[in-house]
């Protein structure tokens, strides 16, 4: 009895083929809409045929979420963060986060991403599920866990959520809806450096050292 082959998602040449369909239709979507690339067209694109496709995704909103998904994952605070042990350490770990979010976020292939899935949003609504669990659940919840770590080592007093909304806030003010309404250039990676480190001090006049 011959040995039983791996599905395709599972072998190299699976992945590449993978790589592939999304490659397209993210462009696809992007440059006629959700509503209007078929299939066809980003199996054509893909150079791929049509049961290929969907033994891989299914369906068409299968694949914006997936394209939606893998990109997102690019949106994560970074997880090896130095202990909080006093002020200057709280303020280079929110430094460093700082730098992550914007330096990722304002990436033109993540700000094509946010305009996409908030154009589709009502046609596939999923994609907004996925956009809110795989990028802003995860980075408010790493935020939330540095304030209460701050909390806990008495470096700031007040409520975490509370805390994570404002330094949000600080950080990108109109920027991310600049750069979605394409009115705002994409920020340096040097004015993205001093804009994390002024949210960072900021944050830290609103919250001073508890007495």
């Amino acid at each position: 009895m011959s040995p039983r082959k791996k599905p395709p998602e599972n072998d190299a040449e699976g992945a590449g083929i993978r790589n592939r369909i999304l490659g397209a239709a993210f462009s696809a979507f992007m440059e006629g809409g959700y509503a209007q690339t078929s299939t066809l067209e980003i199996a054509t694109r893909a150079r791929v045929s049509k049961r290929e496709l969907y033994a891989l995704f299914g369906n068409k909103e299968a694949m914006l979420v997936a394209c939606i998904t893998e990109r997102a994952q690019r949106l994560q605070a970074p997880l090896d963060l130095p202990a909080l042990r006093d002020r200057e350490s709280l303020a280079k770990v929110l430094t460093a986060v700082g730098t992550t979010l914007l330096t990722e976020a304002t990436d033109p292939v993540v700000v094509a991403m946010f305009r996409l899935a908030i154009s589709e949003a009502v046609q596939a609504p999923k994609v907004a599920q996925a956009l809110d669990s795989m990028a802003r659940k995860p980075i408010r919840d790493s935020l939330r866990l540095i304030m209460q770590n701050a909390k806990s080592a008495g470096l700031v007093a007040g409520d975490a959520d509370a805390m994570v909304q404002q330094f949000w806030g600080l950080l990108w003010g109109d920027l991310l809806t600049g750069l979605l309404l394409q009115a705002t250039s994409r920020p340096s990676a040097g004015e993205i450096a001093r804009r994390a480190s002024d949210t960072s001090s900021a944050f830290l006049r609103l919250y001073p050292e508890p007495s």
